[in-house]
């Protein structure tokens, strides 16, 4: 794979994760739910108010996890955007579920929350939000549908780490902390990392004990360890969730940092935006959208263009000065796996973030410099009539 003297992403390390590694391998302990375990789930239910935190392997094993808890049975609908990664879908897929697709809102890739209710049948047993580039979905209105149909809400926030929901009141809300559960990811691309790894918030009471059996390869185990039982068994499903202690160490360690990391990400973001919406009114280019219900954790920084072809020329222009964009995901509900699955419909705004939507390079090291770079090579594709050019 080609080095670009600009990446796309390029992890940050804080400078203490290999001195905790370290810690981790002295202590006698590597395998999960040591020291290291126990400290960052703790400082997310501390800092964030969540009701109970579970390390684990991935957002992927977080979200499978959250579909046994709520008893996916093979028939059931599950309701989620389209446009997300394909671990949203897979983890209910993987218990029978039908996945039913919404659209995303023409403001901002995350789902259309005014497009749910029509989509809820006597099958449907949960909504799947997911806080696109962190940034939250109305909450609000999600939780009124829930509450008022009886579904489960799981959070996808595998983006969506630090960042808030603004409630109807005025309240701050840790996303991921709404919804009877949330899911986050630690992937090296994500604001606070562990090469991989993710998290289950679990925010409903109900769910505290069986989430830590499942956890525990559907043993009792951490019960055993805390004395409750006198010998642990094979008491429900399960499977291995936990990451290592080497895993949680390095995580501790970007905790350790994470303000630091956060006010970082969110100058870049900041520079980014002033600096290209002036280009962006004239070639008709959307940025960012922060809705008055959502904070901005930085997560990402994208371009939504005109077409492919604008997108195209864009990518082009960025990777001759040795700088690698991207672009995002495939509709789901247009995928090979999924296509004959679908019902049909069309799902216009998602396919225009599939065809349309760059994401620019994004990381904490990235400098002012490479940023003024980057800047300049977008700012100078130019809308010259009906074609795109490159300004002289």
């Amino acid at each position: 794979m080609k080095n670009y003297k600009i990446p796309f992403n390029k992890p940050h390390l804080t400078g203490k994760e290999a001195h905790y590694m370290y810690q981790a391998v002295l202590s006698g302990k590597l395998s999960g739910n040591g020291f290291f375990t126990q400290k960052c789930q703790n400082f997310f239910q501390e800092q964030y108010g969540f009701g109970k935190c579970l390390l684990t392997s991935s957002c992927t094993d977080a979200l499978e996890m959250s579909a046994i808890l709520i008893n996916i049975q093979p028939g059931d609908e599950v309701i989620m955007p389209s446009y997300t990664f394909v671990s949203t879908a897979n983890a209910f897929v993987l218990r029978g579920a039908k996945i039913v697709f919404v659209d995303s809102r023409k403001d901002h890739p995350g789902m259309d929350e005014e497009a749910i209710e029509p989509l809820i049948t006597e099958k449907t047993k949960a909504i799947v939000p997911v806080h696109y580039a962190g940034v939250a979905c109305d909450m609000d209105k999600i939780m009124n549908l829930a509450n008022r149909y009886n579904l489960f809400v799981i959070e996808d926030a595998a983006q969506a780490i630090d960042n808030y929901y603004i409630d109807k009141k005025g309240n701050r809300r840790p996303l991921g902390s709404i919804g009877h559960m949330g899911t986050f990811s630690f992937h090296e691309t994500k604001n606070i990392i562990s090469g991989e790894g993710g998290m289950l918030a679990i925010n409903d009471e109900q769910f505290f004990d069986r989430a830590e059996i499942i956890w525990e390869k559907g043993t009792n185990r951490s019960a055993f360890f805390r004395g409750e039982v006198d010998k642990y068994g094979w008491v429900d499903v399960g499977s291995s969730f936990l990451p290592s202690e080497a895993t949680a160490a390095f995580l501790w360690a970007q905790l350790e940092h994470l303000q630091d990391i956060q006010t970082k990400r969110k100058a870049i973001w900041q520079h980014y935006n002033e600096n290209l919406k002036t280009w962006a009114l004239e070639e008709g280019v959307q940025l960012p959208y922060i809705p008055d219900f959502s904070t901005n954790n930085a997560h990402m920084f994208y371009l939504i263009c005109q077409s492919i072809k604008q997108r195209s020329l864009i990518i082009q222009q960025l990777k001759e000065k040795d700088i690698l964009s991207v672009f995002h995901y495939i509709s789901l509900h247009t995928s090979p796996f999924y296509e004959d699955k679908h019902d049909g419909r069309i799902l216009p705004e998602t396919d225009r973030y599939t065809n349309c939507l760059l994401r620019l390079p994004f990381y904490y090291e990235l400098d002012t410099k490479s940023q003024e770079q980057i800047i300049s090579i977008v700012t100078n594709v130019k809308n010259s009539h009906s074609a795109y050019s490159i300004a002289q």
